[in-house]
């Protein structure tokens, strides 16, 4: 950008590239929407005035919004690689975004954060990116890498536009433990933007925890524990995902003082979710329908997080500003008319640069699939169970009577209660174990998938041991990707070449392959997709009870427990 240039054409001296007329602009800026002509050069908004351009737009009346930023997102939990994720949200009126690589870390450590980083470099949306800090996430589970403060100094020195700082902090107790590993990662990204994740942290603990470095949470479920967090300094994010939807349960939080200090984001977004809610903007027909003022909502998605990050230049509309914005209709449905990214319309760019960057097989399991890797251990008196809930991470842990079949547990279709089971797939440790969870909604067959947070093994949920056998060696087949089995047969299958996360397809086929999943899994009993589910019920950062490679995990005690209470 000539600065010289860019004042006079911003001062109405000679014609300036484009001008958008008869638009109603929100401003996040002043708080207001007005009236206005805007000026457009090399990318970036000149002001409001009467601009002559070589270009002109009419927006008949319509508003003008600033391009959204989203501030926390797992771009592999789309499915979608880097450009098939921008180009799918683009439409949506996303203009940036922050995400966390840790998914595609946990199978392939340095090199899978160099693919994302590589295949997002030249496309329209400006992809930024936070440093996993949980790699693996603990030590309860194994993962295919492991990533060290050295990693993290290296990648944010390489870096340094693109790598923002240091991403959830999910390990809070070993933060609070002093944990000289964990502390480490705090250290080489002090002076940065790092993130947290500590659900239900109260009291002093944390405060100890904002400290240590963390001032953004995602992870709030009520108001009492989201004002909290706001008090310690914490940068609140609404979460309003596919799976995790808080918003509802935190807008009383919001108020005149301390909006400025709140985010909308997604952290998770379904491939058929983004194609047809959309995105960002899902949350801003959500936000004004639970009763927030629109100008504010915007803001949540806008300046607020592009604050946050630091991202000068994003989030607004104004001199200076890159030239990212969209026209709506009105402000209640945002219904989307036309998206300008860098002053340019998106049928004149390109989101396919980024595509064809091959990544290495990410299937390696040490042993057999057979049926002795579905059998729970043998015990007695009643058993722990994983409670679940749609619509959140939380897990119960409830005790309960098995079904008995020779002393050993079984599923039991009639209370809604499956097998679980969890294998290794990224070092050939050998490493599995067989669990049951409540609430899945499966009467009949089995479902697998390589998509289980965090480490992302193979994970298995079934009513009985020879379906849950061929789901889980059509994945390995595969190589990764999600399989639906019923009485013996392969019923629909969504192969994930890469790194058993994300697909090679574009958004429309992928979309058709989760919705040809759904169908497959409503034959088994369920009204929902159960894989998004079962993706979380192998993290054990999330309260009360997850199952890994490892074993069975009582959250809340951060250590492995039995599946049997005596």
């Amino acid at each position: 950008m000539q600065l010289a240039r860019m004042i006079d054409l911003a001062r109405g001296s000679g014609r300036v590239d484009l001008v958008i007329r008869n638009c109603r602009v929100v401003n996040v800026l002043s708080g207001e929407i007005h009236q206005a002509d805007v000026g457009i050069a090399d990318g970036f908004f000149l002001g409001f005035g009467a601009y002559k351009g070589k270009h002109e737009y009419d927006a008949k009346g319509r508003f003008l919004l600033p391009g959204l930023v989203e501030g926390h997102i797992h771009i592999e939990s789309t499915l979608l690689t880097p450009p098939g994720f921008a180009r799918a949200v683009a439409e949506h009126g996303t203009a940036a975004v922050v995400c966390d690589p840790h998914e595609i870390a946990n199978v392939l450590g340095r090199t899978g954060v160099e693919y994302m980083l590589k295949t997002s470099r030249y496309l329209p949306v400006s992809i930024f990116f936070m440093f996993p800090s949980c790699v693996p996430a603990t030590a309860l589970e194994d993962s295919g890498a492991r990533l060290n403060s050295v990693d993290v100094e290296h990648f944010l020195r390489l870096y340094p536009d693109r790598i923002l700082g240091l991403a959830e902090m999910m390990n809070f107790p070993g933060v609070l433990a002093g944990d000289e590993v964990v502390l480490s990662k705090l250290k080489a990204a002090a002076g940065k933007v790092i993130d947290g994740h500590a659900p239900l942290l109260s009291g002093m603990d944390l405060n100890g925890y904002v400290l240590a470095g963390p001032r953004s949470d995602h992870e709030c479920s009520n108001i009492s524990e989201a004002l909290e967090k706001m008090r310690a300094g914490m940068h609140l994010m609404m979460r309003e995902g596919s799976l995790e939807r808080n918003m509802e349960d935190l807008l009383g939080v919001v108020n005149d003082f301390n909006s400025q200090n709140i985010s909308i984001v997604t952290d998770d977004r379904n491939v058929l979710d983004l194609r047809e809610n959309g995105h960002l903007d899902y949350g801003l027909r959500r936000a004004v329908a639970l009763g927030m003022d629109p100008i504010r909502a915007v803001q949540m998605v806008s300046i607020n997080p592009a604050r946050y990050f630091g991202l000068n230049g994003y989030g607004a509309i104004g001199p200076g500003f890159k030239a990212n914005c969209f026209l709506v209709d009105d402000l209640k449905d945002f219904t989307i008319h036309d998206v300008f990214l860098s002053g340019l319309q998106l049928d004149e760019h390109d989101f396919e640069s980024g595509n064809g960057l091959p990544v290495r097989s990410s299937m390696n399991i040490g042993a057999e699939i057979n049926e002795s890797m579905f059998e729970p251990e043998k015990g007695s008196g009643k058993i722990r169970v994983i409670g679940t809930s749609h619509g959140q991470l939380l897990t119960e842990n409830l005790v309960m009577e098995p079904l008995l079949e020779d002393g050993i547990p079984i599923a039991d279709p009639a209370r809604d209660i499956c097998k679980l089971t969890v294998i290794e797939r990224h070092r050939a440790t050998g490493h599995y174990a067989t669990g049951f969870v409540r609430g899945l909604g499966i009467t009949d067959g089995a479902i697998a998938g390589t998509v289980a947070h965090d480490s992302h093994n193979l994970i298995v949920a079934g009513m009985n041991d020879a379906d849950m056998v061929l789901a889980a060696q059509e994945v390995v087949r595969m190589g990764g990707g999600f399989v639906v089995v019923r009485e013996g047969s392969i019923v629909a299958t969504l192969p994930l070449p890469i790194a058993g996360l994300m697909s090679d397809k574009g958004l429309v086929e992928v979309a058709d392959g989760v919705r040809e999943l759904n169908r497959a899994t409503q034959k088994l009993g369920c009204s929902y997709n159960p894989f998004m589910l079962i993706s979380f019920l192998a993290l054990p950062v999330i309260p009360s009870l997850k199952l890994t490679d490892r074993g069975l995990v009582d959250v809340d005690a951060f250590d492995f427990t039995g599946l049997w209470t005596d």
